[in-house]
C-alpha cells in the first residue's frame, strides 16, 4: 500500500489560502477519483477539492474551519501499489509564502514609479542638496512641492525632507504589517462597531451571519468608506432589442444550445462604451491611477441564499453576441450550483448589476472595489411615449429601461461618468433589428 498527499490545489494567481468549510469524507470512507473530499472557502468562492486518486482516506490534517496555504498538505490517502510515481512526497512541492510574493510585487512597483525626478518644472526654490535627496529617495516633484519647509521664506530644508521621507517609510511598514499578517482576520475589511444598541424582545428570532454574508458586509462598507459615490440616470428605449429577441431566441438556443437573455446584449453595449471611454476602465491606488489594458466585466449575480457574488467576464470586448451568450451563462450557471472556482471572480474591471431581475425600476449600486464604476439595469417596462416621426409627433407603446450608473467621483467627473452611461444607452437604442446572431 501507498500514502498519496492530497494537496490544497492552486486556484488562481491573487488565491493564497482557504478555509476549510466541511469534510464531505471520513476517516476510512472510500474515496473515487475525481470525487471531491471536503469543500473549502476563500473570500470570494466556496468550491470543492476532489481527489486525484482512488484509495482509502486514512487521515485528516486540519479540521472545519482551520485556514490552509495553497500546496500543503491537508489530507492522507491510502492506495494501491508502492510505486514511487504514486507517492508524492510533502518535500516535492514547496509551500508558498504570501509574503515573498507580496515583497516582489512591491519592489516591481518601486522601480516602475523610481524614474529619474526631474524638479526644473517647479517655480519653488530647491537646494542641490534638498534634489539629491529627493531623487535618491524617489520623491516626485509634487510631493516636494508639498512638503511645507522650515527655512527662509519657506524653503525645504535637509531636515524638512529626511523628516519627510522618514514619516513615509513609516506609513509603508504600517500597510506592509497589515499585509503581511498571517491572521486573515486582520485582511478583511475593519468591523464596523454598532452605535445604537438593537432591542430584542422574545418573539425576535436571531441569526448569526454566514461568512459570505459578513464579508459581503465588510466591502459594502469599506466600498463607502473608501470612494466619493454619485449617481447619473437614464431612460433608455429597447423596444427594437425586446422585438429582435423575441423573433431569434428560439433560433439561437436550437443553433446554439444556449438561452438568450438580455444580459449578453447589455454586456455586449457596455464593453463597447468603455472602448469608447477608457477613463472608466481604471482603478485607484492610492494617489495613482492604474488604467486596465483588459476589459473584464463583473456580472453582479444573486445566489440561492441571497448572498451575491461577482464573477468575471474576462475579455469581454473580444466577444461577440455568441460567446458572451455562452459567457454569461455559463458564470450564472455555476454560480447558482456553487462551481465557481476563485479565477471566476478575480481581475473585474468594471462592474454590471441587473436590479431589473428583481422589478426594480433602477437603484444605486455600490462601487465594487478597486473599481471605479458599477452600471444598474433597471426593469423594462411598457410605458406610453412620445414617438417622433417625419409625419409629426405621436403616442405610442414603448419599452423602457433606466440605467443607473454610480461612480467614484475622485476620479470620474460628471462629465466622463454621463457621457459614459448615455453611450451605452445610445448603443442600446442603435441596436440593428436585421442582424445576425
Amino acid at each position: 500500500m501507498a500514502r498519496f498527499e492530497l494537496r490544497l490545489p492552486k486556484m488562481g494567481e491573487s488565491v493564497a489560502e482557504a478555509t476549510i468549510t466541511s469534510w464531505l469524507k471520513e476517516v476510512g470512507d472510500k474515496i473515487e477519483a475525481d470525487e471531491a473530499v471536503l469543500e473549502i472557502a476563500t473570500d470570494k468562492v466556496d468550491s470543492e477539492v476532489p481527489s486525484e486518486v482512488s484509495g482509502i482516506l486514512v487521515e485528516q490534517l486540519f479540521g472545519k474551519d482551520d485556514l490552509v496555504q495553497v500546496g500543503q498538505v491537508i489530507a492522507i490517502i491510502e492506495i494501491e501499489g508502492n510505486s514511487a510515481a504514486e507517492v508524492k512526497s510533502i518535500e516535492e512541492t514547496e509551500v508558498p509564502v504570501e509574503a515573498i510574493e507580496i515583497e516582489k510585487t512591491i519592489e516591481v512597483a518601486r522601480e516602475a514609479v523610481s524614474v529619474p525626478q526631474d524638479f526644473s518644472g517647479s517655480d519653488k526654490f530647491f537646494s542641490p542638496l534638498v534634489k539629491n535627496i529627493a531623487k535618491e529617495e524617489g520623491v516626485s516633484l509634487s510631493e516636494l512641492e508639498n512638503i511645507t519647509g522650515s527655512g527662509k521664506e519657506g524653503r525645504v530644508t535637509k531636515e524638512d525632507i529626511l523628516k519627510y521621507i522618514e514619516n513615509r517609510k513609516s506609513d509603508v511598514e504600517e500597510v506592509k504589517e497589515v499585509v503581511l499578517s498571517p491572521k486573515t482576520e486582520e485582511l478583511a475589511p475593519q468591523k464596523i462597531q454598532q452605535a445604537v444598541p438593537v432591542s430584542v424582545n422574545g418573539d425576535d428570532e436571531i441569526v448569526e451571519m454566514d461568512r459570505m454574508r459578513k464579508l459581503i458586509s465588510g466591502y459594502m462598507v469599506a466600498s463607502l468608506q473608501t470612494s466619493a459615490h454619485v449617481q447619473s440616470f437614464i431612460e433608455v428605449d429597447v423596444t427594437n432589442i425586446v422585438k429582435w429577441r423575441d423573433k431569434v431566441k428560439a433560433a439561437f438556443e436550437k443553433r446554439e444550445g444556449e438561452k438568450l437573455t438580455y444580459t449578453p446584449i447589455f454586456m455586449e453595449a457596455v464593453a463597447k462604451a468603455i472602448k469608447d471611454f477608457p477613463g472608466i476602465n481604471i482603478s485607484v491606488e492610492g494617489d495613482y491611477i492604474i488604467r486596465k489594458k483588459n476589459i473584464n466585466l463583473g456580472m453582479a449575480a444573486a445566489l440561492s441564499n441571497g448572498n451575491l457574488i461577482v464573477p468575471v467576464i474576462k475579455n469581454a470586448d473580444q466577444l461577440n453576441l455568441v460567446g458572451m451568450a455562452k459567457a454569461v451563462n455559463d458564470l450564472a450557471n455555476r454560480a447558482k450550483t456553487g462551481k465557481l472556482k476563485p479565477d471566476d471572480t478575480q481581475g473585474g474591471t468594471y462592474t454590471v448589476t441587473n436590479v431589473g431581475s428583481f422589478g426594480s425600476v433602477f437603484g444605486t449600486p455600490i462601487i465594487n472595489q478597486p473599481q471605479v464604476g458599477i452600471l444598474a439595469l433597471g426593469a423594462i417596462r411598457k410605458v406610453p411615449a412620445v414617438i417622433e416621426t417625419p409625419e409629426g409627433d405621436f403616442i405610442g407603446i414603448r419599452q423602457k429601461m433606466f440605467l443607473s450608473h454610480s461612480y467614484d467621483h475622485r476620479v470620474v467627473d460628471g462629465a466622463l461618468g454621463g457621457s459614459f452611461v448615455k453611450r451605452v444607452a445610445e448603443y442600446l437604442e442603435a441596436f440593428d433589428v436585421d442582424r445576425d446572431f
